[in-house]
This record gives C-alpha cells, sequence and structure tokens, in this order.
C-alpha cells in the first residue's frame, strides 16, 4: 500500500497544523483544496467522508482521521521512524499524551470561551476549570524547555506550538507577554518544516487574494 496521504485542506484554517505536522514529518502527501466559499466542504463527496464538513480531513491507506490532535497523533504512530511520538512501554509516553489531550480538551476550548465572551460557568463544572488555569499549567510544563518532552521535539510539540501560535497570533490573553510561552512558540516557528508548511499556505492565501483582486 503507498503512503501517500490525501490531504483536505484549506490555509485559512485549523487544517494549517497538520500541513506543518505533515511536513515537519516529512511524509508524501497530496492537497485537495476545500473552498469553503463555494460549500466544498458541504458537498455529498466529502461529507461522505466527514459528515462534520470539516478540515483538517486526511485519509491514509483508506483509512478516514479527523480532528487536528488525533491526525498529528496517528501519523506519529503510523510512521515510528520518524521518532515523533515515544513507544507504548516509554516512561515518556504518559507525559506526551498528557499535553497532547491538554491542549485539544482544555486549551483549545479555554481559549475560544475567553475569545467569544462566553458566560463563565462554575469553574468546577468545566474540564479546564479557568484560561487562567489552563495558561499557567502550560507555562510550569514548558519552562524546563525547550520542549514539553525536554530535549525531545515530538508530535504533541507540533498541536500545542501550532495552537498557541494560533492564539498568540489572535491575541490571547495573557500569551503576548508570557515570555516561557513566547519563547516556545518562536522555536515552533523556527522548524524547518513548520516554516516550510506556513510559506506555501502564505504563497496559496496571496495567489487567492490576488485573483479575487483581478
Amino acid at each position: 500500500m503507498s503512503d501517500e496521504i490525501l490531504f483536505y485542506h484549506n490555509p485559512q484554517s485549523r487544517s494549517a497544523m497538520v500541513r506543518a505536522a505533515l511536513e515537519e514529518f516529512g511524509l508524501p502527501y497530496r492537497i485537495e483544496i476545500v473552498d469553503f466559499a463555494r460549500g466544498e466542504n458541504r458537498r455529498e463527496e466529502f461529507t461522505k467522508i466527514n459528515p462534520m464538513g470539516k478540515i483538517p480531513t486526511i485519509v491514509h491507506n483508506g483509512t478516514v482521521v479527523t480532528e487536528s490532535a488525533a491526525i498529528i497523533a496517528y501519523l506519529a504512530d503510523a510512521f515510528p521512524e520518524k521518532g515523533l511520538a515515544p513507544s507504548p512501554s516509554s516512561p515518556e509516553r504518559g507525559t506526551y499524551l498528557r499535553w497532547l489531550f491538554f491542549t485539544a480538551g482544555c486549551f483549545e476550548p479555554a481559549f475560544f470561551d475567553v475569545m467569544m465572551k462566553r458566560p463563565q460557568a462554575e469553574k468546577r463544572m468545566i474540564g479546564y476549570g479557568s484560561y487562567e488555569d489552563v495558561i499557567h499549567a502550560i507555562e510550569l510544563a514548558l519552562a524546563p524547555g525547550p520542549w514539553i518532552l525536554a530535549d525531545t521535539f515530538s508530535a504533541a510539540d507540533l498541536y500545542l506550538g501550532a495552537e498557541l501560535s494560533f492564539a498568540t497570533r489572535f491575541g490571547g490573553p495573557g500569551l503576548a507577554e508570557n515570555r516561557v510561552i513566547q519563547d516556545y512558540v518562536a522555536r515552533y516557528q523556527a522548524r524547518p518544516g513548520v516554516a516550510k508548511a506556513a510559506a506555501a499556505d502564505a504563497a496559496l492565501i496571496a495567489e487567492w487574494q490576488k485573483a479575487e483582486a483581478s
């Protein structure tokens, strides 16, 4: 079976973080652009693959994987030779999984609740406690540096780094002035694959904007 990955992508979406991961993994992939303006994410041929009509979505050897964290974790396990995930028997596996799930289950909902000014539920009733709790926990985890697993860069950093980059760009409270987090974001953005994906997506967006203006 071919290792080529079919990658449903739009550079102005969360799928940008998966493109960065694909480049960091150095994997062969084929992009299928999904144009939201044309409703391509709601076309039957796509919703048969992902009923949510959302991206990122990948298809690898007949297996459909959705959700950014799941895709990144899947790639790390599907290509163990890339060394981006601790083995199941490694003591570091628990820490690796902890921060993948924390980012998806705590950081992202806390960030969007704050940014969208949603009414704050009682702290003990929500999984992340408070936005401030989440940022403090991340800062403590990153302080030893340079990565979540100390000197070892992993797929957990691909996801957390992407989420923190996005949140910083959109003015997440307490992020711009947090030196630990900003230094981590800078290290993530300087990764060769991350930088390559960002440049390719920026070029694609510029191409679209030029076409719209003409």
